[in-house]
């Protein structure tokens, strides 16, 4: 793979890195995106109608089933070779920051360390009245399983439409984008706020922006490097390139 001479010598050289990475990673191993999750029974609901608080108050099992659904398919894939070569290139940088829009938590069973997750996690669940985490759960398959602290109905510890961000990550996002000196944009749209942002904030503080994509996004025009292609072939080449 050619890869531009000028990444692979910046690479090298760099101590402070961060990645924030999308759906186009998590796909290539098999998880559908947030919308291409509609299928059979599903597929006569709007994702989006699945995904609101207000929606669990209407239809608790409904939702809960749905997560379920998709934790299940979330299960039955494995880490790709982007998913490794991000563990490797943490391993290399002093100091690197995954920051990730993915709930599936496949870069943490890849082996990467302290995955700053915006949007939150589909293997976790915690109390949607008091917000307490739930380290297990217990269910009947015909009910929502409840808190055991309050008693409320578990949810999954997702970020849904509507709802803020966790303030931690988010500052902790902001934080390592600010001082990295190479940012990466990695099969992410680019569209989705405030994550979009944060190539941007990167660049204005002189980072140098890297886009690894299948296809060029809004950030593209912006970035100083795109690479375009699968991330699960780029990052291996890329690795390789600078640290053999």
């Amino acid at each position: 793979m050619n890869l531009p001479a000028e990444l692979v010598s910046l690479l090298r050289a760099c101590q402070r890195a961060a990645a924030l990475t999308g759906a186009g990673v998590s796909q290539e191993s098999g998880v559908p995106t947030f919308r291409d999750s509609q299928s059979g029974l599903w597929a006569q609901y709007r994702p989006e109608d699945l995904a609101t608080p207000e929606a669990f108050r209407r239809h608790p099992k409904l939702v809960w089933d749905w997560y379920a659904m998709r934790r299940a398919r979330a299960d039955s894939v494995a880490p790709n070779p982007g998913h490794y070569a991000l563990v490797a290139m943490a391993r290399q940088i002093a100091d690197f920051t995954l920051i990730t829009q993915n709930v599936d938590g496949l870069h943490a069973r890849a082996g990467s360390p302290n995955v700053i997750e915006l949007h939150g996690n589909i293997r976790r669940v915690k109390c949607f009245d008091c917000g307490k985490p739930a380290a297990e759960w217990h269910g009947d398959g015909q009910s929502v399983p409840t808190c055991a602290a309050c008693g409320g109905l578990l949810r999954p510890d997702v970020v849904w439409f509507g709802e803020r961000l966790p303030p931690e990550a988010l500052e902790a996002a902001w934080a390592a984008t600010r001082a990295c000196q190479v940012f990466f944009s990695i099969g992410t749209s680019g569209l989705v706020q405030p994550a979009a942002s944060l190539a941007h904030v990167a660049k204005e503080g002189g980072a140098t922006v890297v886009e690894i994509n299948l296809e060029p996004t809004p950030l593209t025009p912006w970035v100083d490097f795109f690479l375009r292609g699968k991330s699960g072939q780029i990052l291996p080449a890329l690795v390789t390139a600078v640290w053999g």
